[in-house]
């Protein structure tokens, strides 16, 4: 039924004011997501090399958690470690993208549908502040704080349907392609497009119609694809298939 400045260690040279690393939550929660902000910003380009040493004085942690912070960046594919070579940002691989895309669909596209089956009406006001949010923000052309809400409607999309872990899972698989992500949020119209996608979203969960939802969430995670055409076509370099 419907219802209506940071030290890169390769080149030695300032990019944003480090912050100050503190005990909660775990401090090398805290360094991975840290990196991964840099690596994703592309303000630690592809190929470029990671020092542990360097990033652990420059950070005032030891070396353990950056260490653990490259193993989880590894994982997510985001680091290459060569035992004998060192930690470079990894390339961005087109494969990677298109498997990432290829569960992204999946599990969003389930979650989705159960969102718009059975939406809790206080995360409904929560995803409608979000969007109203992304608005204010998009007068601003602050895409970083345009990114920071994307990700938070999509987290929220998963809490509405009961499933915290979803978003977990999705988060780790999405690296590479949350490096497309946000490079493409300042081309021409790209993120007012974003920004009319999740309307489209919210319009059909909160009325409860399934389809509507389902095709909704699958017209927009398939948008990126745009962009990764184009961005290929400019910069061979940056992607690998």
């Amino acid at each position: 039924m419907k219802r209506t400045g940071q030290l890169t260690p390769a080149s030695n040279k300032l990019i944003d004011p480090v912050p100050s690393i503190g005990r909660q939550p775990s401090v090398t929660m805290q360094v991975h997501a840290h990196l991964r902000r840099l690596i994703l910003r592309l303000q630690l380009k592809p190929g470029e090399a990671l020092s542990e040493k360097d990033l652990s004085l420059k950070l005032g942690v030891s070396r353990t958690p950056v260490r653990e912070a490259f193993i989880r960046l590894s994982e997510e594919g985001l680091v290459d470690i060569f035992p004998q070579r060192g930690t470079l940002v990894a390339p961005i691989r087109i494969a990677e993208i298109e498997e990432a895309q290829f569960l992204r669909d999946i599990l969003e596209t389930a979650v989705v549908k159960r969102a718009a089956e059975s939406m809790d009406p206080a995360v409904l006001t929560e995803l409608a502040d979000n969007l109203h949010q992304q608005k204010l923000i998009l007068k601003r052309k602050d895409y970083d704080a345009f990114w920071e809400l994307d990700e938070r409607f999509h987290h929220l999309l998963c809490k509405s349907a009961s499933l915290p872990r979803a978003w977990r899972v999705i988060h780790a698989v999405k690296g590479q392609l949350d490096r497309v992500r946000y490079i493409s949020l300042p081309e021409p119209g790209h993120a007012k497009l974003v920004l009319r996608q999740h309307t489209e979203i919210l319009e059909a969960v909160r009325d409860g119609d399934v389809e509507r939802a389902v095709s909704a969430m699958q017209d927009h995670l398939q948008e990126i694809w745009r962009s990764i055409e184009r961005m290929a076509r400019e910069d061979k370099d940056m992607f690998q298939s």
